[in-house]
């Protein structure tokens, strides 16, 4: 109302006011409750515009580091690291969608699950890549596939959670897959971390064919003692 009367004992006046309020262009339309609203909208929308657009760019930035640390592994399409690729973009995607989430109802149950699995996955990949380089003895002994420095491993690694599981960093990826999905949990959310699991699946499939051909039969006894992803589960 009070911009109403404004408008009706100054008009001049009141558009001044307006537009100084909202830094909008100028209008020939009649002041009033409407005219404001139509000034502000397109302000609020302009903000909301630059958040996808952030995170388009984080994406993308971060997926040309991703290729480039896979690039070896992106002309081989059946190598574990192709596979392992997908996976990697899949939960980029995925964390991209739920980060504005990252710290809501922090005491909730899905938020108290989600730092649990998250932690797992940091505990996973620090003793995996620690166990690789001391007990597995790293050399350029593996020509034969395109392997990350500290998986070009000589010796057959089953010392610590490789004792349970065959893939401790990927078991961390699937920990930390379900453990940002929880963050929002959603349909959409949901398919990306059905995505990244698969992609994880079949990179330790291709993987362990990989380790075969290397290791030779004593490698397909460890698969028969061993799970995939969780301790005496998968």
């Amino acid at each position: 109302m009070a911009a109403e009367q404004l408008a009706a004992a100054d008009p001049a006046r009141a558009r001044y006011s307006v537009d100084n309020n909202f830094a909008g262009p100028l209008s020939s339309r009649p002041l009033g409750r409407q005219s404001i609203l139509l000034r502000y909208e397109p302000l609020g929308k302009a903000r909301m515009s630059t958040e996808p657009a952030v995170k388009l760019a984080i994406f993308v930035i971060a997926s040309g580091l991703l290729a480039y640390v896979s690039r070896a592994s992106l002309r081989m399409p059946r190598s574990h690291g192709f596979y392992r690729f997908l996976a990697w973009e899949c939960i980029l995607a995925l964390f991209l969608l739920v980060v504005d989430r990252w710290f809501r109802d922090p005491f909730s149950f899905a938020q108290l699950i989600s730092w649990l699995l998250m932690s797992v996955s940091a505990f996973l990949v620090l003793h995996g890549v620690y166990l690789l380089r001391l007990v597995g003895r790293p050399a350029q002994e593996r020509p034969s596939e395109p392997l990350l420095a500290f998986e070009r491993t000589t010796k057959l690694v089953t010392e610590g959670a490789y004792r349970y599981i065959r893939h401790p960093l990927y078991s961390s990826l699937l920990f930390l897959t379900w453990g940002i999905f929880l963050k929002h949990p959603i349909a959409l959310t949901g398919v990306m971390a059905l995505a990244a699991t698969g992609f994880l699946i079949a990179t330790a499939i291709a993987d362990e064919a990989e380790c075969i051909r290397f290791f030779g039969p004593s490698y397909e006894q460890y698969l028969e003692r061993t799970k995939m992803f969780i301790p005496f589960l998968f």
